[in-house]
């Protein structure tokens, strides 16, 4: 990964948006391919 800014502060806020696009970009495809309400374990009711 090549970050494009320099500096501590410009490097960590590049690498937060990148996670934030990747996270976008998952969150896109789970609801194009419809498979928003599948989880990988079962839910635990609240008692």
């Amino acid at each position: 990964m090549i970050m494009i800014t320099r500096g501590k502060n410009s490097v960590k806020t590049e690498f937060i948006l990148l996670c934030f696009g990747y996270n976008i970009n998952k969150l896109h495809s789970k609801i194009q391919n419809e498979r928003t309400q599948n989880h990988l374990h079962e839910l635990k009711p609240i008692a």
